[in-house]
């Protein structure tokens, strides 16, 4: 493997649009109710040794379903050898204001090497709409799907049953750096500190960066070519003495039943937005914001831990990372 000491994460952005006959009734964040139906829908589709556990299948290095949800570090991997999953190489969320009457939005961001099972994909989640979705098993019927680049434009490449070929994952650009930035937290923030959740309390730029960064070097180590390189004793550290300007969070209750573990999980997190003075965070832009592809905190593949980055005016230059 090469490496690189930016971050260079190849994404691909997918808009799922569907059709419902009857007014949606789905949770507050359904990213949990969409994961699991698409896990069932992705096994049955791929498996092919069945009544056998995925660790234990002869087929699970060369399995869409395994690499995609249960993600088992090669046995090889000098990284979270102690672990028996590496963060899954998808993120899946709601846009915002694209539920309408009867039509619903889901969008499927992929990284790295994930791209390889897109239309695995495409299939186990038209599968996971038409069987049904939450507890009262809402149809939605696939009729869409657009290709988004990293500015947000669209491009349809599903239509009629039809997929069409797709672009190659590319490292979304990175703007030159403003002066004054608002992360805006859309979806619950789950970070720990000293293994405790942290809160609006004593929310830390810190704890933020350190747990961002090890995300990024994670989907990097094992879902590309380019595993991270980078100094991260000393980003962590100095992302201790980084001050937050504006502070607005809030905690949020949420809770979701898990039907494999038969229990009620508790993920609530914070939402809201906090305001950082740029003035020596520029060792931190680029993680910052690729993050707003990966997600922060726990359960992001469901959703959760999405942001995004406003400012004032951002600079049309573009800084490629070296």
């Amino acid at each position: 493997m090469n490496s690189s000491v930016y971050p260079t994460i190849p994404i691909k952005s997918y808009r799922f649009q569907y059709e419902t006959s009857h007014p949606i009734h789905l949770p507050d964040y359904p990213g949990s109710a969409w994961r699991g139906a698409l896990g069932h829908a992705l096994k049955r589709t791929v498996c092919v040794i069945k009544n056998t556990p995925c660790n234990q299948c002869l087929l699970k290095n060369a399995c869409a379903y395994t690499y995609v949800f249960e993600t088992p570090p090669p046995a090889d991997a000098k990284k979270m050898r102690k672990y028996t999953a590496a963060p899954h190489p998808f993120v899946l969320r709601l846009p915002e204001n694209t539920t309408k009457n009867n039509f619903y939005s889901l969008d499927l961001l992929l990284f790295g090497h994930g791209q390889r099972f897109f239309p695995y994909l495409v299939h186990a989640l038209q599968m996971a709409g038409k069987e049904g979705i939450g507890g009262k098993r809402q149809i939605f019927e696939l009729i869409k799907i657009d290709e988004l680049d990293h500015q947000g434009n669209r491009h349809c490449i599903y239509h009629d049953g039809i997929l069409q070929a797709v672009q190659a994952a590319t490292f979304p650009p990175i703007p030159g750096m403003p002066a004054r930035i608002e992360l805006i937290f859309h979806t619950p923030l789950r970070i720990k500190q000293d293994q405790k959740n942290i809160t609006a309390d004593n929310f830390n730029f810190g704890a933020l960066f350190s747990t961002l960064l090890r995300r990024i070097s994670m989907i990097s180590y094992f879902h590309t070519d380019t595993p991270l390189d980078t100094d991260f004793a000393g980003l962590t550290l100095q992302a201790k003495q980084i001050n937050i300007a504006e502070q607005q969070l809030e905690w949020y209750d949420w809770t979701r039943y898990s039907s494999r573990q038969q229990t009620e999980m508790n993920l609530g997190g914070l939402i809201g937005s906090i305001t950082l003075d740029t003035n020596g965070l520029e060792a931190f832009w680029p993680y910052l914001w690729l993050g707003q592809w990966t997600h922060v905190g726990k359960a992001t593949s469901m959703g959760l831990g999405a942001y995004s980055i406003s400012a004032t005016s951002l600079p049309t230059r573009h800084a490629e990372p070296h």
